[in-house]
């Protein structure tokens, strides 16, 4: 198992940071979540246009910030001015894996150009049993993995998603051996396009592989319930007050916390 998914018990996301009144991914996010005993926290990268790697969800500034623009067409200098809500200023990823390293990232790469920057950023940092890559993009991430090599642990693609639901809904015939899977966990919505992706099925597949099962972005505690009952491993939450609640009546809320917004760490 890589040490990134070496955790008793489910696995807790903060989707952005989580939603508790701070923007999302900003750092008061982080910190939110992370006082409410949150050691898993999910978040984005891009690059700028001079390749700085920044904590961001969109490919432009306009939806959450007080400024326009495309985050890949833009000098970090002019993105560092942009506040998130208003208030909160962009944060460099590097900036929060230095103020919480007792955290592990689930960072999703956005786009071609964040590849580069996102895996010398691991590296400088010494980041690479607290990160997960994750991504929308076949091609991305098997960038990642060419660059970073298996110290890095990766979900699985698009692709190998479906491969793994047909091999799922095969039953006994999808047992052989096949292709080699290259990542370490299958990072998936409940359903999509309206078409069930997470049964019984899908997670015994996974877990004949060796392959833990990441649910995204559930906030329903009745939800929450039933994909704890088919024996997924992790999940992602906005309301990750509700996420924590339904973990603790089960028992599986290992962290403290207290719901506060204790600063543990400032980034430089």
């Amino acid at each position: 198992m890589h040490p990134f998914l070496d955790h008793p018990g489910p696995l807790a996301f903060a989707h952005r940071g989580g939603d508790l009144g701070r923007p999302e991914n900003s750092l008061a996010a982080f910190e939110a979540a992370v006082a409410l005993g949150y050691r898993y926290l999910e978040t984005d990268v891009h690059a700028t246009a001079d390749g700085v790697l920044v904590a961001f969800h969109d490919s432009r500034l306009d939806r959450v910030t007080d400024r326009t623009g495309v985050l890949a067409e833009l000098p970090w200098r002019t993105v560092r001015e942009a506040r998130i809500g208003g208030t909160e200023p962009v944060p460099l990823l590097e900036d929060l894996l230095d103020a919480f390293p007792e955290a592990r990232f689930n960072i999703d790469v956005k786009a071609a150009p964040a590849v580069g920057p996102l895996v010398e950023a691991v590296r400088r940092t010494g980041a690479w049993d607290r990160v997960c890559v994750g991504g929308f993009s076949d091609t991305r991430l098997a960038a990642v993995r060419a660059a970073a090599g298996p110290r890095l642990a990766t979900s699985l693609g698009p692709r190998e998603v479906a491969r793994l639901r047909l091999r799922s809904l095969a039953g006994p015939l999808g047992r052989g051996r096949g292709a080699p899977w290259a990542g370490t966990c299958a990072q998936v919505p409940e359903r999509h396009k309206g078409v069930r992706v997470v049964d019984r099925a899908f997670v015994r597949a996974a877990h004949r592989l060796g392959l833990q099962v990441h649910v995204w972005t559930v906030d329903d505690a009745t939800r929450i319930r039933a994909l704890l009952d088919l024996g997924v491993d992790g999940i992602m939450a906005d309301r990750i007050d509700v996420l924590r609640d339904v973990l603790r009546e089960r028992g599986c809320w290992p962290h403290g916390g207290n719901g506060s917004s204790t600063v543990i760490g400032t980034a430089p």
